[in-house]
């Protein structure tokens, strides 16, 4: 009996796949458990379109991720820190501080998870911040730390 998986399944493969099982082990297992449905024209239609569907809103994150991306390499965050002895920098900016100076400057919402950022900034200067924006899509944010 074929059967399409409604969900992941260790021995029998990943949601959305067609699989062929016995009879008995569809019966017994994969259909009370709703782990799969039995693969009828209807239903085989019902996964393409989901599967069409899916690939669209994928290709519109995509799309909007980039569009971001551009946008955002051509944004700079001014941070201010205060100064300690010296001119030196007192304190240290994290991805929270620039993620949240960013959504006050342009008003556009930034996770501060997506902020690849290896250190905390312990100095004044202009840097460079890596935003994982999608798998597929890093941007590179300028970020400008000034003395207060």
């Amino acid at each position: 009996m074929k059967i399409i998986l409604l969900q992941d399944d260790k021995k029998l493969g990943k949601k959305g796949d067609i699989v062929n099982v016995n009879d008995g082990f569809a019966r017994n297992y994969v259909l009370p458990k709703k782990i799969g449905i039995e693969a009828t024209n209807k239903n085989l239609n019902d996964l393409k379109l989901q599967k069409a569907n899916a690939d669209k809103i994928a290709a519109e994150n995509l799309a909007a991720a980039q569009a971001l991306a551009k946008e955002m390499e051509e944004e700079k965050v001014i941070v201010h820190m205060k100064a300690g002895e010296g001119g030196k920098a007192f304190g240290s900016v994290s991805s929270k501080e620039i993620a949240t100076e960013y959504t006050k400057q342009y008003k556009k919402e930034l996770d501060k998870k997506k902020l690849v950022l290896p250190e905390p900034i312990k100095s004044f200067g202009t840097f460079e911040v890596k935003v994982k924006l999608h798998p597929q899509v890093t941007a590179v944010l300028t970020v400008k730390v000034e003395e207060e």
